[in-house]
């Protein structure tokens, strides 16, 4: 009864245990299995996506460790550029720093005076621009100009200086110091772009008037401060306080 109880107990249960514990052990072991393969499959994939991370940053910005790559970069930054650009604007345009910007320019600006290249870099308005050397202007007139000059009437000239030295003024007062009406000259230099209003004067209400950026750029200045002393073209010049 033991030997014939023992096995057959033994089998019924053996068959019935082995068989749902073999079913759900594959089952329960996919996803210990899965969990133990988890940690070198993220290894796996995060192995590619460091890769993707390194290519991408290749591909969408150069590598401007070098100086000569750095160079390249700002020339082709300085050509699209349609006003003087800051270095603090070059630099964040190129993500290097403002001090590797500034040698550079520095560095670019040398190399084409020193080449005796067509093209000037220079520092106008507190940014940096291309120009092109006044010895070829002849040619660049006849291109552009198809030879003919666009100047500016004496009286647009005048009234553009006064306006330079007498910043802020109003207009009451340029035509004061020039003894003449001024509207249409003003009209002119405001559509021309090279002055513009800021604000009202305190005691008149008048608008008041300067310079822009456009005025400095043609002069080739940085600021107003490097406008040559007028004493010594108007001694008289003192004269234009009392009216």
């Amino acid at each position: 009864m033991t030997e014939n109880g023992t096995p057959v107990a033994d089998e019924q249960v053996a068959e019935p245990e082995v068989a749902p514990v073999v079913t759900p052990e594959p089952e329960v072991a996919a996803a210990p299995v899965t969990d133990g393969v988890h940690a070198p499959l993220a290894a796996e994939v995060d192995a590619p996506e460091e890769e993707d991370e390194d290519a991408a940053v290749v591909g969408g910005l150069p590598d401007l460790s070098e100086d000569g790559a750095l160079d390249a970069a700002l020339e082709s930054v300085l050509l699209v550029v349609d006003a003087p650009a800051p270095e603090e604007v070059l630099a964040d345009a190129l993500d290097v720093s403002v001090a590797r910007v500034t040698v550079a320019l520095g560095r670019l600006a040398a190399g084409y005076t020193e080449s005796g290249r067509g093209i000037d870099l220079r520092r106008v308005s507190d940014g940096w621009r291309f120009y092109t050397r006044d010895v070829h202007a002849p040619f660049v007139e006849r291109l552009l100009l198809n030879g003919q000059r666009a100047k500016l009437t004496r009286a647009a000239l005048e009234t553009l200086a006064v306006i330079a030295y007498r910043q802020p003024v109003t207009r009451a007062r340029v035509a004061a110091v020039r003894g003449v009406n001024v509207d249409g000259v003003i009209r002119s230099l405001l559509a021309r772009g090279l002055i513009e209003e800021t604000g009202a004067d305190p005691d008149t209400n008048g608008l008041l008037y300067r310079t822009t950026e456009l005025f400095l750029e043609r002069l080739g200045l940085s600021s107003v401060k490097e406008l040559p002393p007028l004493a010594p073209l108007l001694p008289e010049v003192d004269s234009i306080d009392d009216v």
